[in-house]
C-alpha cells in the first residue's frame, strides 16, 4: 500500500466578496482534488486545540498523528532541528523574524521578503553586537531565523507560560500588545529593542531603502521552546516516509519523526515555487517509501498577503502539477490511499491563521465513496465525517475503519 498526503497550507477560508461570495476552494478550477473527493470521502478535521496557537507547528504535528497537547513544545525547536542544531535539555530555541515595523504597526512580517544573503548579514551583525556565549543569533532562510539560548549555568528565564505573538498575526496592526509577556519576556523585549539600533543604519537597510524596498527594522522574537521528544513514524505507525517542503518547520518535524527530507530545486516556500518539480519529486519518491508528505506553503503566503487571486491561482497550480500527477501515478502502482487537506485555516480577511475545522478528502483502496463530488469548504461542512481531534485522522488513514462518526 502506498500513501500520499498533500497539504495546501492554509487553503481553508471563508466566502469572499471579491470571489462572488465563494471560498477560494469553490472558485478554483481543481479537477484533480474534485476527483479525489468524488472517488472517496469528504469530511472535516480540527488540527489545532483551542488551548494552543493556530500555527503550522501545532497543526502539522497533529496532522501527522501526534497529539499536540502531549507533544508540542514550541515552533522554534523544530526549526533548530531542521538546521542540524542540537539543543541541550535546558537550551531554548526562539524564532527570530526580520520584520518591518513603522509607528508601532507591523508593516511587513517578512521585511519585504528580504533575501537570505541580506538576512545573513544582518544576523551576523546582531551576533557581533548583541550575541554572547549564551545568546546565539542563527541565520536561516530569508526572514525566518533563530536565536539559540544556551544553558550556561545560570537560571533559564523562560517557561511554558512565556507568551509571544507570531508577527504574521499582527499584519497591519499595532504591535503594542504583541510584545512578549511572562517569564523571561524582559530578555526577549530587550533584544528586540536593541536590534532597532543595530539595524537602523546597517548597510543592508541603506541599500534596500535606496532600491525602494522595505528595511528590516528589527528582530521579532516568538515561538520559543525546548527540544521535543517524539516516537518515530516507523515506531508509531510502521511506515517509512519522505517529506517534500521548502519550510524549515516541516523539515525539522520530518527529521524529528525519522522521515527523509527531500530537497527540491525551485521549491521556495512562496507563490513562485516550482509546483511541477514538487509533483515530480513525489512521484519518484513514492517508489521507495511507504508514504510521501507534500507540503505547499504558497496558499498560506497568499492568505497572509490578503491576495484572493493569488490564493486561487496557487490552488490551481497545486491541483494541476501536484495532486493530478501524483494521484495518477500511485493508482498505477497498486493499492494506495491519498489525502488532501490543509493544516489549518488562514483567512484572507484577517491575513492570519485561525482555529477551526478544515476540509479533508481521502480516496483509495478500502475507502467507500460517499456522495460528495467536490472538494471545498462548504461541501465538507455538510459531511458527517468529522475528526474533532485532528491527530486521530492518521490512524484512520493508515487503517481500514469507518470514519462516519465524530471521533
Amino acid at each position: 500500500m502506498k500513501y500520499v498526503i498533500i497539504v495546501p497550507d492554509g487553503c481553508a477560508d471563508e466566502p469572499q466578496g471579491s470571489l462572488g461570495g465563494c471560498t477560494p476552494l469553490q472558485v478554483a478550477n481543481i479537477p484533480a482534488m474534485d476527483a479525489v473527493a468524488s472517488q472517496g470521502i469528504v469530511g472535516r478535521c480540527d488540527n489545532v486545540p483551542l488551548q494552543l496557537p493556530p500555527g503550522s507547528d501545532v497543526a502539522n504535528l497533529s496532522l501527522l498523528g501526534y497529539d499536540p497537547m502531549s507533544y508540542y513544545t514550541g515552533r522554534a525547536p523544530l526549526e533548530a532541528i531542521a538546521q542540524g542544531i542540537e539543543l541541550g535539555p535546558e537550551d531554548w530555541a526562539v524564532r527570530c523574524n526580520l520584520v518591518t515595523i513603522e509607528d508601532q504597526v507591523m508593516r511587513d512580517f517578512t521585511a519585504g521578503h528580504i533575501t537570505t544573503e541580506e538576512a545573513t548579514q544582518l544576523m551576523a551583525t546582531a551576533q557581533e553586537r548583541l550575541g554572547s556565549q549564551q545568546i546565539q543569533f542563527v541565520s536561516g532562510v530569508s526572514y525566518r531565523n533563530l536565536i539559540i539560548y544556551r544553558a550556561t549555568g545560570e537560571a533559564i528565564p523562560f517557561a511554558r507560560e512565556t507568551r509571544t505573538t507570531p508577527p504574521h498575526d499582527l499584519t497591519d496592526q499595532s504591535v503594542l500588545d504583541g510584545y512578549p509577556r511572562g517569564p523571561g519576556s524582559d530578555v526577549l523585549n530587550k533584544l528586540m529593542d536593541e536590534s532597532f539600533a543595530v539595524f537602523a543604519d546597517h548597510q543592508v537597510n541603506i541599500a534596500r531603502r535606496k532600491q525602494g524596498k522595505l528595511p528590516a527594522t528589527n528582530c521579532w522574537l516568538w515561538g520559543l521552546g525546548k527540544a521535543p521528544k517524539l516516537k518515530t513514524f516507523v515506531e508509531k505507525y510502521g511506515k517509512r516516509g519522505a517529506m517534500i517542503t521548502a519550510v524549515d518547520l516541516l523539515r525539522g518535524l520530518a527529521k524529528l519523526i525519522g522521515c527523509q527530507v527531500l530537497e527540491v530545486p525551485g521549491a521556495t516556500g512562496y507563490t513562485d515555487t516550482d509546483y511541477a518539480a514538487k509533483g515530480r519529486a513525489a512521484v519518484d519518491a513514492i517508489k521507495d517509501v511507504d508514504f510521501v508528505f507534500v507540503h505547499v506553503e504558497a496558499t498560506d503566503e497568499a492568505s497572509h498577503e490578503g491576495d484572493a487571486t493569488a490564493k486561487v491561482k496557487a490552488l490551481e497550480e497545486i491541483d494541476r502539477h501536484i495532486v493530478g500527477p501524483i494521484h495518477e501515478a500511485i493508482k498505477s502502482q497498486g493499492d494506495y490511499r491519498i489525502l488532501v487537506t490543509p493544516d489549518h485555516q488562514t483567512l484572507l480577511r484577517t491575513k492570519t491563521h485561525s482555529h477551526g475545522l478544515v476540509p479533508i478528502a481521502v480516496a483509495g483502496t478500502g475507502i467507500e465513496p460517499d456522495t460528495a463530488k467536490k472538494y471545498d469548504d462548504l461541501t465538507a461542512a455538510k459531511s458527517d465525517t468529522v475528526f474533532v481531534e485532528g491527530w486521530k485522522l492518521m490512524p484512520f488513514f493508515f487503517e481500514n475503519c469507518d470514519p462516519r462518526k465524530k471521533r
